[in-house]
């Protein structure tokens, strides 16, 4: 399957993303027209509701009304009872009215009937409807899930083919740059190394042929220069290094202050949502001493960039000289103590989360893996540690480390670079592995995904500024390792601090005496050269002030500008005013005298601007008139007026000229910059504030779009809530109405047989009637 993929080209892979696309729009129209038949549903359902309502209503009618027939039952047999010495006449009243009664309480319960079984086999057909829909919702939803569990698959496989296959095109791309590269590189190269070997002839050239003597294969006195060129490449050459392993070092800053924070970020969400329910007290101990990380690692860097600043051209470069490298060594002991101290905290958090119910065995697995990595990483920065403070020894006692020794530590610490870099990748891969097994997992909200990815990314940056370290002390180990050979031959192997601060000295007073001195210069030319520097920093003084005050002028004009700019358009609103109001008030005139025609009014109101635009042109056309007046030059800075005449000038006056015209010119080009460097900063400061508006116009849409999906599943919440409530209240009330009209059918059946027993008292005759004849 993997093979398949890897070989499937972009326009296929585009192709079946269509087709997955429409599958999905399919689907979401599908389910859209499953929502509206559920609406629709819901208001049969009410409706359904609402005859239910009027039934029990019309139930409660008739249960009044048999209530009150039996009432009028009860009265009649009372008065029946009264009323039988009385005649027929009376009976036969009461046994029409009950006759009547009987009609329509017989109505009334084929009424209740048929209204009853309308109900239930209305109740019996929802019922029906809506387990049928229900089925087909839980299907169309099982499909839809199946299908954006398959477009998801399909996207992540699609998306890493061309993530592969990108990143094998911008291979290509760099392996054919090489290549065209390559001859040019090659060419370079050959003129590089004849250059080379021509300023070696020469250089050698010089040397045999310039200095008087070379001391370096005798034992002499006049040992100072071999010495003095040594230490000054062995300076510049340690420069060079430090100043590269203070950048790796940021670097290394950089990604442990991720790597910490992000693992504090870990314990507040993983095993235990700190925003849901408290985290346990190890993990709180834990995140606080993660917090306090920032106290540890940054000195490294401070530490690092004073060694670097302290190794200098005119310092001798040895680790009996270089003290700053006590400090740094201090540092980093305190930072390999704050790691032991959070190690059994780490591992405890770690076998925190195997014990988590949702942890697999796999999970359990790869922390295991990941304690050990824990523990190796921090037994890695104690050895670099201890080797650290071995190399700062000599800067402190210069006995305490021999120079036999120096060479086995360089090459001990090196070897403790190449396994914590080990350690780190092993680290970074296992973390990588625990990540994928945790994505598989259905607990693992999105934000537990974006702080694991962000881990990862640390320990990426992490492996790599380890594996620049490593490799940087490995190519440079032969030059920590080298003797320095400072000092004249036969005497001690160390340097200590004050031998290299006479050793200095010697230099800098070879350099001073080896120096040409300069010319000195005539008295009469320094005397007239300062004139001239006293002369030329009085205008410049002066010329600054002036350019303060031009400046300031230029802001206050500016405002005025504004001013009067404003003021012009309010003086143009009213006089568009007036002049309506102006050709109103004509018209109301031309028709009140009913000579004139009304037209007329507009003409008269334009003599006044007309007018003014013909001042304002005369007003313009008198300057340009010429004249014998001195000419007149303005600028940006101000107004300056000159007299040319056929005069000699001075030196003094034309180079006081000279120097004014150059600095109103540089004026001039400073202000126009000036005004263009503003204008840019408007357009950006417009333009930030443009997507400032934008960004918070997207984030209040994504909330808003937010809260409408929270408010639909909550709305969803309820309405399956209400469909089983009101589910079971129409169970409950179809049960109530069972038993009600069961009793009522009882009360009925109860009726009818006392009417019956009523019925038949009435028919029988008087006991005298009956037995009259037998008595006569």
């Amino acid at each position: 399957m993997v093979v398949a993929v890897t070989f499937v080209s972009v326009p296929q892979l585009r192709a079946q993303n269509q087709v997955l696309k429409k599958g999905v729009v399919d689907e979401q129209a599908n389910s859209a027209s499953l929502k509206d038949q559920l609406k629709q549903r819901d208001q049969s359902l009410r409706k359904v509701e609402q005859e239910m309502d009027s039934l029990s209503f019309r139930n409660q009618q008739l249960a009044k009304r048999v209530e009150l027939l039996q009432e009028e039952l009860v009265t009649s047999e009372a008065k029946s009872k009264k009323g039988k010495s009385k005649g027929d006449s009376p009976s036969q009243q009461g046994l029409q009215t009950q006759s009547v009664f009987d009609e329509d309480l017989q109505k009334k319960i084929q009424e209740n009937e048929r209204l009853h079984i309308q109900f239930y086999e209305a109740g019996e057909q929802h019922r029906h409807q809506e387990g049928q829909m229900r089925a087909r919702l839980e299907e169309l939803e099982s499909q839809s899930a199946q299908h954006q569990a398959v477009v998801d698959g399909l996207n992540a496989r699609y998306t890493e083919a061309v993530e592969r296959l990108q990143t094998d095109k911008a291979r290509m791309e760099v392996r054919d740059e090489g290549r065209q590269e390559t001859p040019q590189c090659q060419q370079q190269l050959r003129r590089c190394q004849a250059e080379l070997s021509r300023q070696l002839k020469q250089s050698s050239s010089v040397i045999q042929e310039k200095v008087p003597f070379n001391d370096t294969s005798e034992s002499s006195p006049a040992h100072f220069p071999a010495s003095l060129s040594l230490s000054v490449r062995a300076s510049l050459k340690a420069r060079d290094l430090a100043g590269q392993a203070l950048a790796f070092v940021q670097d290394l800053v950089a990604a442990l202050l991720n790597f910490h924070s992000y693992t504090e970020q870990r314990v507040h969400i993983y095993p235990r949502d700190s925003s849901i329910e408290p985290i346990s007290p190890l993990n709180q101990k834990f995140s606080q001493y993660l917090h306090e990380n920032a106290a540890y690692v940054r000195p490294l860097e401070d530490g690092l960039l004073q060694l670097h600043q302290s190794i200098t051209e005119d310092t001798v470069t040895v680790l009996e000289t270089v003290g700053k490298l006590k400090l740094f060594a201090d540092h980093f002991s305190a930072y390999s103590h704050f790691l032991q101290k959070i190690l059994p905290y780490q591992l405890k958090s770690l076998e925190e989360e195997c014990n988590a119910p949702f942890c697999t065995a796999a999970l359990t697995a790869k922390n295991r893996e990941l304690q050990r990595d824990v523990t190796c990483i921090t037994t890695q920065f104690d050895k670099l540690s201890n080797y650290i403070n071995l190399l700062a020894l000599p800067s402190v006692r210069q006995d305490a480390l021999p120079q036999t020794s120096m060479s086995a530590v360089f090459t001990q610490l090196s070897a403790c670079l190449h396994s914590l870099q080990d350690a780190v990748k092993e680290m970074s891969k296992h973390y990588s592995q625990k990540a994928s097994l945790e994505g598989e997992l259905s607990n693992v909200t999105e934000k537990l995904r974006t702080t694991t990815e962000c881990l990862l990314g640390s320990l990426v940056s992490l492996t790599n500024c380890t594996s620049k370290i490593a490799t940087f002390f490995s190519n440079n180990l032969d030059f920590f390792t080298s003797s320095p050979g400072y000092g004249p031959k036969g005497g001690p192997a160390t340097l200590d601090p004050l031998q290299a601060e006479s050793m200095l000295a010697n230099k800098k007073k070879a350099a001073t005496y080896l120096h040409p001195r300069p010319q000195s210069v005539p008295y009469k030319e320094a005397l007239a050269n300062r004139r001239v520097l006293t002369s030329s920093t009085e205008s410049r003084e002066g010329l600054t002030q002036q350019v303060h005050q031009s400046q300031e002028k230029i802001a206050r004009l500016e405002q005025e500008k504004e001013h009067w700019l404003l003021e012009a358009q309010l003086g143009k609103v009213r006089l568009e005013k007036e002049s309506q109001r102006i050709g109103e008030l004509e018209a109301q005139l031309a028709a009140a005298a009913r000579g004139a025609p009304a037209s007329v009014a507009p003409a008269t109101a334009v003599p006044p601007a007309d007018a003014s635009a013909h001042d304002q042109d005369d007003a313009e056309a008198a300057p340009k008139c010429p004249g014998t007046e001195p000419t007149t030059s303005t600028s940006l800075v101000g107004m300056l007026s000159t007299t040319f005449s056929t005069e000699n000038v001075g030196d003094e006056e034309s180079r006081e000229q000279l120097i004014k015209d150059h600095y109103m010119a540089r004026v001039g080009e400073l202000t126009s910059q000036l005004q263009v460097s503003d204008s840019k900063a408007v357009h950006f400061h417009a333009e930030c504030r443009a997507l400032a508006k934008r960004l918070a116009l997207a984030e209040k849409s994504r909330e808003a779009l937010s809260e409408e999906v929270k408010v639909a599943n909550q709305n969803v919440t309820r309405l399956q809530d209400d469909l089983a409530t009101t589910k079971r209240s129409y169970e409950d009330q179809l049960s109530m109405m069972s038993d009600h009209l069961c009793s009522m059918n009882e009360t009925l059946s109860k009726q009818r047989e006392e009417i019956d027993t009523l019925k038949l008292g009435s028919k029988v005759p008087p006991p005298h009637s009956n037995h009259g004849p037998w008595l006569g």
